[in-house]
């Protein structure tokens, strides 16, 4: 696997660059990235996992885990018969995995597998594997939730004389102006992310869209699900999405180690044939995850039923909520028996 596939492998764990004067020279954010998430003591690799820092739809509700129970046993049906594999990338401490293996009914034939760079947790299920790649030949789902968005990239910003060119960063955050922007990654930004005005910022995602067609081929049948912060080649955000974030909070992006470093997807540059996007809210939808109150006619029939059904509507209420979880954008990509992951 290259350094563009989902092991997110490079030069993170290698000897920093250093200027003249032995000072740490700056690099383009896609190096940074790599060794402050990734590298000795990167932030990915703490004990406390990202669960210790933000909150994802994982962590919000087990409705969540319902919901992608319910997917994996959709996809199953239109297999034919047994075992199917669950391949969760990025995932975590195996907190959705966990959960999803709770929500399947028990004689359900599932494989299920934990796709993480950082160490296995003590006490996690004995049927959930725990790998550092995912495997080949999957048949089934392959489920990544909030992963492409800390694959390292580039980020481009437009100088003065309308030339995008790479941006640099120092360990201490410190943003340089770089080489311009050729070959490949000028053939994306081209197609999918126009750059013009001086001041606009890109974050050019191939080495996304590299991950996720790896991540896809691995299938051998089945649906590979990416959920993720994102936006559409209509709407990218002018200045870029680069952010950092550490205790709940977000904060200035410094690849030192001590934050997420994290910039949404361009999911659309993503897609292969035949995929599917849509908002989080109409893909639970689909799901049966729905925040609509219970009939009031309940309280008074099953008070116990009443208020459990009310407590999984506001649940599911935060998951679908517009401006918030229920925005992020679902990437789905089936892959028939025999077919292609590649365009």
């Amino acid at each position: 696997m290259t350094d563009e596939t989902c092991q997110h492998s490079g030069d993170g764990n290698g000897p920093r660059p250093a200027d003249s004067a032995g000072r740490d020279a700056p690099v383009g954010w896609r190096a940074a990235t790599e060794r402050a998430l990734y590298g000795d003591g990167g932030f990915y690799l703490r004990p406390e996992g990202p669960a210790g820092h933000f909150r994802t739809s994982v962590h919000a509700s087990p409705l969540f885990a319902g919901a992608v129970a319910r997917l994996l046993t959709e996809v199953a049906a239109g297999l034919g018969p047994g075992p199917f594999d669950l391949v969760d990338v990025g995932a975590g401490r195996g907190e959705l995995l966990t959960g999803v293996l709770a929500a399947l009914p028990a004689d359900f034939p599932v494989r299920a597998y934990a796709v993480e760079r950082a160490a296995r947790p003590a006490g996690l299920d004995e049927r959930i594997e725990w790998r550092d790649s995912v495997p080949r030949g999957i048949r089934g789902l392959l489920f990544a939730n909030e992963w492409l968005d800390n694959v390292p990239v580039e980020v481009a910003e437009v100088d003065a004389e309308g030339v995008p060119r790479l941006v640099l960063v120092g360990p201490d955050g410190t943003e340089t102006p770089g080489a311009p922007v050729t070959g490949a990654d000028a053939e994306w930004l081209a197609r999918w992310w126009p750059l013009s005005e001086p001041g606009a910022r890109a974050e050019i995602g191939r080495p996304r869209d590299a991950a996720w067609a790896d991540a896809v081929g691995s299938l051998s049948a089945g649906l590979a699900v990416a959920v993720d912060y994102a936006h559409l080649r209509e709407a990218r955000p002018p200045f870029g999405t680069l952010a950092g974030f550490r205790g709940g909070r977000e904060v200035v992006p410094v690849p030192d180690g001590s934050c997420d470093i994290t910039a949404h997807v361009a999911l659309d540059a993503c897609a292969l044939p035949g995929a599917e996007l849509l908002p989080q809210r109409e893909a639970l939808a689909r799901l049966g995850v729905s925040g609509a109150r219970p009939p009031l006619s309940l309280a008074s029939s099953d008070p116990a039923a009443y208020v459990r059904a009310l407590a999984a509507a506001g649940a599911a209420a935060e998951l679908t909520a517009r401006g918030a979880l229920g925005d992020f954008l679902w990437l789905l990509q089936p892959r028939p028996p025999g077919g292609s992951a590649r365009a």
